[in-house]
């Protein structure tokens, strides 16, 4: 079987949930009791489709979960992710302002896992370039996580452990 990442680690904004939790919802939120998670303002708030079978797949897998993200709204992303249920994927979580250098730093420092054995999905540019100087896989999300995207990241961090 192809080599697996030893640590998955996803941004959040525009890679798990479609929007960005400082600035486009207003925290708190709360789930309804339909299930549907709301902001302050009774906005509904969504993860992209595939995100939850996307964990689950990685967590068959026997891959840890980590979230890395840089906003500012740090109580209120925590919160999503435990109102969406997807707190038990994610063995940590570094979400707070800053280079995503040193949410990864702090990864390694934590874990013991080398970066060459992480994989990283993220929807910005900056920090696919910065992260992947520290050797982790880095895979540039366009549309949201998604199944296709992480078998093919899951490809490239295969490809990138047998080398050329």
């Amino acid at each position: 079987m192809a080599r697996l990442p030893k640590l998955a680690v996803f941004d959040l904004d525009y890679t798990l949930w479609p929007f960005w939790v400082d600035t486009h919802v207003d925290p708190p939120f709360h789930k309804s009791s339909d299930g549907t998670v709301r902001d302050r303002r009774g906005q509904d708030v969504r993860l992209y489709p595939e995100v939850p079978e996307v964990l689950k797949r990685l967590q068959s897998l026997g891959v840890p979960g980590a979230a890395a993200s840089r906003t500012s709204e740090i109580e209120g992303a925590n919160q999503l992710l435990e109102l969406f249920d997807l707190i038990r994927y994610f063995v940590h979580r570094e979400i707070y302002p800053g280079s995503k250098i040193t949410h990864f730093e702090r990864l390694q420092q934590k874990t013991g896992i080398p970066f060459s054995q992480m994989i990283f999905f993220d929807d910005e540019r900056r920090n696919i370039v910065d992260v992947s100087k520290l050797g982790v896989t880095c895979i540039h999300i366009q549309n949201g996580m998604n199944l296709q995207t992480l078998s093919q990241g899951l490809q490239t961090f295969a490809k990138a452990q047998t080398g050329p």
